[in-house]
């Protein structure tokens, strides 16, 4: 038994992959990894990110790079200042104090503010090495691996675990933290990061949280969630 179902539901689900990833291609194209982001300002990105959208995500970040010019800046800052900084991400209260926590303890393991040793470290190792860091989960973890580094790992965000569920290839009550293995173990290691933005787009275009476009869903045919809802309708 994998991931605490039997090896034929396992199976299932994985056999779902590949139709949905054709479809998806043909929908959203197929995206490619390129190199380019440095892997402490991804890290210090997703902790901005956290319940807000991207764009005061990113207006948080700039503003962040703009006032202090390196890490060690940030880490030295009055922690109100940094609050005061990124405020416009939202949680700044929380968010100051963590990203100053998180560079300080890079800092302290690794005698600088780099992370890149990770590309060479096996991936688990390399998952367990960003997730023991105070306030780095498993999506976190994910994000970086894949962004950052260009290595197989997928991250589970609402999206993809709102349109993975509806697919059927996450359990209806399994969490987006137990999705990660799951998803990372359904998906090809060559497709994590393609279908992993594919995934996103189809939940942010199509596949909304409260109405779903299903009548222009390509995917409504092999998908668990329409085809329960139709089943639904005809039965009252």
């Amino acid at each position: 038994m994998r991931f605490n179902m039997p090896a034929e539901e396992f199976e299932g689900r994985r056999a779902k992959v590949a139709p949905v990833a054709a479809i998806l291609g043909e929908c959203h194209g197929h995206p490619v990894w390129r190199a380019g982001v440095d892997p402490v300002d991804e890290l210090v990105s997703c902790v901005l990110s956290q319940s807000t959208n991207d764009s005061n995500r990113d207006r948080a970040f700039d503003a962040l790079k703009a006032r202090w010019p390196d890490w060690r800046g940030v880490v030295e800052a009055p922690t109100d200042e940094v609050i005061a900084t990124i405020r416009v991400a939202g949680l700044a209260n929380q968010k100051g104090p963590r990203i100053q926590a998180l560079l300080r303890d890079i800092h302290e393991q690794q005698g600088a503010f780099n992370i890149d040793f990770l590309a060479d470290l096996p991936l688990d190792e390399a998952t367990a090495w960003l997730t023991s860091l105070r306030g780095v989960g498993p999506k976190t973890a994910a994000i970086v691996l894949c962004f950052a580094f260009g290595r197989p790992s997928l991250p589970v965000d609402t999206h993809v675990h709102r349109v993975g569920k509806r697919l059927g290839l996450i359990p209806e009550r399994m969490s987006a933290e137990r999705a990660h293995p799951l998803m990372a173990a359904l998906v090809p290691a060559e497709q994590h990061y393609s279908f992993h933005i594919q995934l996103i787009l189809h939940g942010r275009e199509l596949c909304h949280a409260r109405r779903p476009d299903c009548a222009n869903c390509p995917l409504s045919a092999i998908c668990d969630w329409y085809s329960d809802q139709q089943a639904e309708a005809s039965s009252t």
